[in-house]
């Protein structure tokens, strides 16, 4: 008889400890929806960040074109006239570069070591975003290039920097007048620059100056005509694109067009 009993009991802890436990679970599974609920909620009412909300790293150089092209002309003055003032020290702009750019001009320029953009237009870093080839001709790459700073940096401006006693050229008017090979693929380089060479005969002055200016001239109106994005945006007035020659003697830029 007590052994019935006994086993009665036992019986009878065991259902009570189950339902203690079932109800823990319940309780912490009832607790943990809560909490997933109010996460949710919280994310819903957060608001989403979108471009027009965000400040740009460089408000300095949300500008339009026009404005553009005179604050990189007004830089090339200083720089002629031995008055730079950029800060070439990367310190100075670290905090807000690391978060993003917003280059104000875009520079296709030769890689020519005397014709750097930054210290020609006397800017700092984040302020300008520079493609450089010798003999500053376009090609697939460089004009991706030139889309990305334009569709994705809104990048207002677009300058094609060509420069006096430029070598490639030179190369190029050597390769028609005398037939010159080069080695390499530099023969490639100066076959592009060969429509610049024969529309430079048509005009009076000296061959390898107006070169110079035609290379950069016939760059500039290829760049006008690129589909679909710059030529949208030269019409739409989002952007200007415009050439200019770089005197080695004076450091001053001349616009060409």
């Amino acid at each position: 008889m007590c052994h019935v009993c006994d086993k009665k009991n036992e019986h009878l802890q065991h259902d009570s400890r189950k339902r203690s436990f079932m109800k823990l679970v319940a309780a912490s599974a009832l607790g943990l929806g809560i909490s997933g609920a109010g996460v949710a909620r919280a994310e819903e009412t957060k608001a989403p960040l979108t471009p027009s909300t965000k400040v740009p790293p460089q408000p300095e150089n949300v500008l339009t074109p026009d404005q553009a092209l005179e604050r990189l002309m007004e830089g090339n003055k200083r720089h002629g006239s031995g008055q730079s003032i950029a800060a070439l020290d990367i310190h100075t702009s670290q905090d807000a570069l690391v978060k993003g750019q917003n280059p104000y001009a875009a520079i296709l320029g030769c890689a020519d070591s005397r014709v750097g953009p930054e210290q020609c237009f006397d800017e700092a870093h984040g302020d300008l975003f520079v493609a450089r080839v010798a003999g500053n001709y376009i090609t697939v790459d460089f004009l991706a290039t030139l889309e990305y700073a334009v569709a994705v940096l809104h990048t207002p401006l677009i300058m094609v920097l060509g420069h006096e006693s430029c070598g490639a050229v030179g190369a190029a008017i050597d390769a028609i007048d005398n037939n010159k090979q080069f080695p390499g693929h530099i023969q490639a380089m100066a076959t592009a620059l060969a429509p610049a060479v024969r529309a430079a005969r048509t005009m009076p002055g000296m061959l390898y100056d107006n070169t110079v200016k035609m290379n950069v001239i016939l760059t500039v109106t290829e760049l006008k005509n690129s589909t679909p994005i710059l030529s949208r945006s030269v019409r739409e007035k989002k952007i200007r694109i415009v050439g200019g020659v770089y005197r080695l003697g004076t450091g001053m830029v001349e616009l060409v067009s």
